[in-house]
């Protein structure tokens, strides 16, 4: 049986046009995938919003040239970045030197800055074993015209020989809390006998003060003076190191005031001062060391017979010198190239002043601190309890019960 096909015709075929118009003719639809995007012919010439969308979220190109679009791709990248740069509201004008490339420093009251460090110092946690002392200081000189120059501090060389007793804890604690009060540089140089103590170690490291921990080698069976040795052990490390500063022999048992080490960073060469003291009796406070008329040395105090034979009657705590007379005898014009050391086969009471004739020929070489030597700022009271016996390491393991228990 012979079927019919009927071909489809748009719909719009149907149509009945009257007046005798003529259809317009209708080309067929397309199947491809831009069909949608096809331009009418009465559109006017322009941004093709659709074909550019399609671009960039397809990644698609229509039927048209490559160079076209890439012109309108940079018309609009243009338009976008002069839209960006257009100021909108209240702008400040910027002065040319606002983009100044000079690096001014800031303005800073250096003196204001000096008296607030001197108040309040700043406190160095850190510490020093073996190696050079690396912290700067520095002070202000104020010049005439009223401005000011930052001048380097003298570096402090404080010497403590110290051994194991009762109270060498409570000793080296108090001087090193001393210590930790005068402004930088300084450096403790801590000198035991044969061994060094743990105990005197973790004092060190928690004083918050730059040390060296030293030893001193010597056979303690032949010596007479166990600080006299100590002293030279320390001397010997500076001139080897040739560490530059004022050097001041510290006991560990002595009292000092901040005044003294501030006074000494005035020192060039060999400075002394009067140091109190109990006398045997210990029911009275003497005075040893020099008479001053400013800073010129013209007498001493002393007070016991026995030492009116000293040339020069100072206390071992009552003086400081350059670090530099050690191991540069040509600065000096020094006589001799012998280590400068202190003696032990002299009498009790007698290396002070052999260890200075060393040093300075005659009191003229010397600088009487503080100004006039009229104020007392330090002191030597002996008042140390002899035989008392300490717990190794000064800790309690036994008979730790309590006696009257909370009930």
């Amino acid at each position: 049986m012979a079927s019919f096909r009927r071909t489809l015709s748009p719909p719009y075929h149907d149509r009945h046009y009257q007046n005798g118009e003529a259809p317009v003719p209708v080309p067929p639809p397309s199947h491809k995938p831009f069909a949608a995007s096809a331009k009418p012919s009465s559109a006017s010439p322009g941004f093709d919003v659709c074909g550019f969308l399609t671009f960039v979220l397809l990644g698609k190109q229509p039927r048209r040239s490559w160079r076209r679009l890439l012109y309108r791709c940079l018309l609009f990248f243009l338009f976008g970045f002069l839209f960006g740069m257009t100021p909108f509201g209240h702008v400040n004008e910027l002065q040319a030197h606002d983009f100044s490339l000079d690096i001014k420093p800031p303005n800073v009251n250096v003196n204001a800055r000096l008296e607030k460090a001197i108040d309040h110092p700043v406190r160095h946690d850190g510490f020093v074993r073996e190696s050079s002392n690396l912290e700067v200081g520095a002070g202000v000189r104020a010049k005439s015209d009223g401005s000011s120059d930052l001048v380097p501090r003298k570096q402090l060389i404080v010497v403590t020989p110290t051994y194991s007793r009762a109270a060498q804890a409570y000793f080296l604690y108090r001087l090193g809390q001393v210590l930790r009060l005068v402004p930088p540089p300084l450096l403790w140089i801590v000198v035991e006998m044969n061994v060094v103590s743990m105990e005197t170690a973790d004092i060190l490291r928690k004083s918050g003060v730059m040390y060296r921990h030293l030893v001193c080698t010597k056979n303690s069976t032949d010596i007479k003076d166990r600080g006299v040795h100590q002293r030279n052990t320390a001397l010997e490390h500076i001139e080897r190191h040739k560490l530059d500063g004022i050097v001041y022999f510290a006991d560990d048992d002595n009292i000092y005031s901040l005044e003294l080490f501030h006074s000494l960073r005035q020192i060039r060469r060999f400075g002394t001062w009067p140091v109190a003291m109990l006398a045997q009796s210990k029911s009275k406070a003497i005075l040893e060391g020099p008479v001053c008329n400013g800073s010129q040395v013209i007498g001493w105090h002393t007070n016991e017979k026995s030492k009116r034979l000293r040339r020069f009657h100072v206390d071992m705590s009552g003086f400081a010198f350059n670090s530099t007379i050690l191991w540069d005898p040509k600065r000096w014009r020094r006589l001799t190239l012998h280590p400068i050391r202190q003696l032990d086969t002299v009498k009790e009471g007698f290396q002070e002043t052999t260890f200075i004739q060393q040093v300075v020929e005659d009191e003229s070489q010397m600088e009487g601190i503080p100004f006039g030597c009229s104020r007392i700022i330090n002191w030597h009271l002996h008042l140390e309890a002899r035989n008392l016996i300490y717990p190794k390491g000064w800790l309690f393991d036994k008979n730790l019960e309590a006696d009257l228990t909370v009930t």
